[in-house]
């Protein structure tokens, strides 16, 4: 491999400008960039900076000046890239879902380990500082045993009738749309910090508004789910894309023993630690252990956000390609996790029961 990373990306949507950003950002360059179309690639590479746009997928992935592919297309789409990326040789950042069902998302995890590729999949939530320190205090006792976990993720961007996005339809997005969408990311982050796994739920489903641009909807706008986990806490989870006001809103709470710890995504600098007593808020770089500092990029009282989030995976990504083994980076099998949630939660929904999860 060359001395800087060099990456292609497969989407010139809002995804590959994020990732583009994050490569670069990481002392990385966009050698290629492949969009739907010859043209879509040329307007793509222009707009993000990529040195060259590739004319197919095909070309992307014999390209020498091609280290790691990010595979930012829509959701069915994903697998085929993936395999194609594997047996070129290429590493791979995947967006997620990692595949539409768990069976192709396993295959996928089997196929990378078996080229002995890094594949990872941007959770990217679990690098903010303040989730570090949350994941932290679990860990090394000082929260006490996890009892209870609850939280939401809530945006609106779909709450009118009239909006409608390609997610909505099955053939492009699967069978899930805002539990696969944003449900898997609260469940990855909840997990990564409690150290709990999901191991039974049951779920309900709704469809606030039946049909999107002239044709039915057949995916699900909102899902309530209560679960229980592998080490004997309760969580409840309510996910939409229907509610007014609420941008992009994943909050959770790990209420421990000793201290409850809640985190906000619309107001990332700070960690609220509850106590019988007395509750604080931990402001990020004010303190807080190894884990958060490592990815506090800026002083205190400058916010991180999003981005900041998706160049810390990247950069710890480029570090697995070049041997490290950083922890907590999100891979394949954080993919497949999701698949195998998602996946219950439908059937759940379907059945009116509960279903374990694998």
């Amino acid at each position: 491999m060359a001395d800087r990373i060099r990456a292609g990306i497969v989407g010139v949507g809002f995804m590959g400008t994020v990732h583009a950003r994050a490569v670069r950002r990481n002392g990385g360059v966009v050698s290629r960039i492949c969009g739907s179309t010859p043209e879509s690639s040329r307007a793509g590479a222009e707009r993000i900076g990529a040195e060259f746009a590739a004319s197919s997928v095909d070309e992307l992935l014999a390209a020498d000046d091609v280290d790691v592919v990010h595979v930012c297309t829509p959701n069915a789409t994903h697998a085929t890239l993936v395999r194609a990326a594997i047996a070129a040789g290429k590493h791979v950042v995947c967006e997620k879902p990692l595949a539409v069902d768990a069976t192709e998302a396993a295959e996928l995890v089997a196929l990378a380990a078996e080229a002995g590729v890094t594949a990872t999949v941007p959770f990217v939530y679990r690098f903010y500082p303040t989730v570090r320190e949350a994941r932290s205090r679990v860990a090394d006792g000082t929260a006490g045993p996890v009892r209870l976990l609850h939280g939401s993720y809530l945006q609106d961007w779909l709450a009118e009738d009239t909006d409608d996005n390609w997610r909505v339809d099955t053939t492009a997005g699967g069978a899930s749309r805002a539990f696969a969408d944003i449900g898997v990311h609260w469940c990855d982050l909840v997990e990564f910090v409690s150290g709990h796994r999901i191991a039974r739920l049951t779920a309900s489903t709704v469809t606030t508004v039946p049909e999107r641009g002239g044709r039915p909807v057949t995916t699900e706008d909102a899902a309530v789910v209560l679960f229980e986990t592998d080490r004997g806490a309760t969580g409840t989870l309510t996910v939409s894309q229907v509610s007014q006001g609420r941008k992009n809103r994943l909050e959770f709470s790990v209420d421990a023993a000793s201290e409850s710890l809640a985190f906000d995504q619309e107001n990332p600098d700070s960690l609220w630690i509850g106590g019988r007593d007395v509750n604080r808020q931990l402001m990020r770089g004010a303190g807080g252990g190894q884990a958060a500092a490592r990815y506090s990029v800026v002083p205190a009282g400058h916010p991180q956000g999003y981005q900041d989030c998706f160049d810390a995976f990247v950069a710890d990504t480029y570090a697995a390609l070049a041997g490290e083994d950083p922890d907590g980076l999100p891979t394949f099998a954080d993919g497949l996790r999701a698949a195998r949630i998602t996946e219950a939660v439908l059937e759940s929904a379907r059945t009116r029961s509960w279903v374990p999860v694998a």
